[in-house]
């Protein structure tokens, strides 16, 4: 038996029958996802949850930067810290880096434009800088993290070294021992 005669017209027809049927598959198949990505698409900037894609870490994700964004900042934070737990290094570097700048908006909001640090706003921006410390952890290769901890560091002040102060109180390192004479 010659090589030649193992190809015909025959199966070179059914050959290119099954081609096109799977190629009509693939398309349709490709259709489909697309359309699902789209819809969830249209779905997550709208706000809602979606239908397709209802409990995926994507979708879950998508909502809580969308409440980032609208101002709902506690069910936004609340969101993000629970996908922390189901998240690979790369994803749990991003929901870090979220979550700082829902602390860093909310600092300056607080702030305004006063670039003295009060209180709250100070309490804001640690909190900031705790998490895109954990965003650098997690991706040191992060540069948009990198990026908001420098401008956050500008904003701080320094650490207060415990004791020294503008009272003549010692503060933490003599907390324990009376002032004044008995």
């Amino acid at each position: 038996m010659k090589p030649i005669n193992l190809i015909s017209v025959k199966k070179i027809t059914y050959f290119s029958y099954l081609v096109i049927i799977f190629c009509g598959f693939f398309i349709i198949s490709s259709s489909y996802n697309l359309y699902k990505i789209n819809s969830f698409n249209e779905s997550i900037s709208a706000g809602d949850t979606s239908s397709y894609f209802k409990q995926s870490f994507e979708s879950r994700f998508s909502i809580a930067y969308w409440l980032a964004n609208e101002g709902m900042f506690k069910e936004a934070t609340i969101l993000f810290n629970q996908l922390l737990d189901e998240a690979d290094d790369n994803q749990k570097s991003a929901i870090q880096y979220n979550i700082g700048n829902i602390f860093f908006k909310r600092g300056l909001e607080i702030n305004g434009s006063n670039m003295s640090v009060r209180d709250e706003a100070e309490y804001l921006f640690r909190q900031a800088k705790k998490a895109y410390v954990q965003s650098l952890k997690a991706n040191h290769q992060y540069w948009d993290a990198k990026h908001n901890l420098d401008r956050l560091l500008t904003m701080l002040p320094p650490d207060p070294t415990p004791g020294v102060g503008d009272s003549d109180s010692p503060g933490l390192i003599m907390g324990n021992i009376p002032v004044g004479l008995p």
